[in-house]
């Protein structure tokens, strides 16, 4: 994968970050949504980050989903113990090679392997104390942050952190910084979007895709290399890259095939490469297809709700239970029937649908919806099953 900064737009979001903005809720948390594989972590990781560190910011980042059997709770705790640690001093590092677990820090008990545990140091008294002893700010990057509400654990710490965050700041002085990011808009809202959500009032901002600098940045590498094939069409690549999703791996990787000396291509490359855009197009569409006619018929009406009412999803109201009858062939959905269906969906491999502690529902890959809405703006909604095959029955 070729490295691309976006310099320009993670200064702007350190700014925004540190109250320096003029406009804007940055400094009271900045909450990110794009896609998957549009280089959302690549840019927190590699740009965002670094500039952060630049302006004096100790950063502590936690990928919540590096490890999906991990508790989101545990994972934030240990990623604020890690960046702690080191910073405890000669004391405390004499303690661990004596095999002590607690230590004296500024009158406060420390034992990192217990942080945000009842026993142990709260996630506020953590940050703080990495505040004051690194003596700067402090930001704590949490990518893929809805899934932290896929726990008790995890709604408590994100609770904790808004709780660090009112007690750090104050006017003038931004000590804390929250960087929330997620993959799926509809699963970060509920971080913010109701009075008992933890960040209630933070708006969720979407992440600006890679752009034309993008593009034009990757026409100048080819041409750099493959002098014959200048002028490069940058409209083309656009286009393609469009129809990838603005996902740079995939366009990146299909790049590479269009130009790799085996493809023995004659003429210009840039059709090529649109018509691998449009075949992957096709073939994650044919399997969100064929996701769909596998399944039950109940399960079929649940998940068609989904797509259609998105955060409105409601699974059991009467307009609900209606909708499952009226798209079942005219049968009643009970309650538990409904239950099922949506534990059906959610323990397929790869699963079609996610749950919160809450008991909130939503679908595990948000371009099921942009699928959705294309069949359906097009008068293609649903799904056929191909003739002669037998549509699936519910037990």
């Amino acid at each position: 994968m070729i490295a691309f900064q976006r310099t320009a737009l993670a200064e702007a979001l350190v700014s925004a970050l540190q109250g320096k903005a003029l406009l804007g809720d940055a400094h009271n948390g900045l909450f990110l949504a794009a896609p998957r594989r549009t280089g959302k972590s690549t840019f927190l990781q590699g740009d965002l980050r670094p500039a952060l560190e630049a302006a004096g910011v100790v950063v502590v980042y936690v990928d919540l989903w590096a490890d999906a059997r991990r508790d989101p709770g545990g994972l934030i705790a240990e990623s604020i113990a890690r960046a702690l640690e080191p910073r405890l001093g000669l004391v405390a590092r004499s303690a661990r090679k004596a095999g002590l677990d607690k230590v004296k820090v500024g009158g406060l008990e420390v034992d990192t392997s217990k942080i945000g545990k009842v026993d142990g140091l709260t996630l506020t008294e953590a940050l703080r104390l990495l505040h004051e002893k690194a003596g700067q700010p402090v930001a704590l990057i949490v990518d893929e942050a809805q899934h932290a509400l896929t726990s008790e654990a995890g709604e408590a710490a994100m609770t904790a952190l808004k709780s660090a965050r009112d007690q750090l700041n104050r006017p003038g002085a931004v000590n804390l910084m929250l960087v929330m990011s997620g993959s799926d808009r509809d699963k970060l809202l509920r971080l913010v979007n109701t009075a008992a959500a933890p960040f209630y009032g933070s708006q969720i901002q979407r992440m600006p895709p890679l752009g034309p600098d993008f593009i034009a940045h990757v026409a100048a590498l080819i041409e750099a290399q493959r002098p014959e094939l200048k002028p490069v069409d940058q409209a083309s690549l656009q286009q393609a890259f469009e129809v990838f999703g603005d996902r740079p791996q995939f366009f990146m990787a299909a790049l590479g095939q269009v130009l790799s000396p085996l493809a023995a291509l004659t003429g210009r490359f840039e059709p090529a490469l649109l018509q691998a855009a449009r075949q992957q197009q096709a073939q994650d569409e044919a399997q969100m297809e064929s996701d769909y006619l596998g399944l039950k018929p109940t399960e079929q009406a649940v998940l068609w709700r989904m797509l259609e009412q998105g955060p409105r999803f409601r699974p059991y109201d009467a307009e609900a239970l209606r909708f499952y009858r009226d798209n079942n062939a005219g049968h009643p959905v009970t309650v538990p029937q409904a239950q099922k269906a949506l534990e059906a969906l959610r323990q397929r491999m790869p699963a079609l649908v996610w749950k919160s502690a809450r008991g909130e529902y939503a679908l595990e890959d948000a371009a099921m919806h942009r699928w959705f809405e294309a069949r359906d703006a097009a008068g293609r909604w649903p799904p056929a099953a191909l003739p002669g095959l037998p549509p699936l029955q519910d037990d």
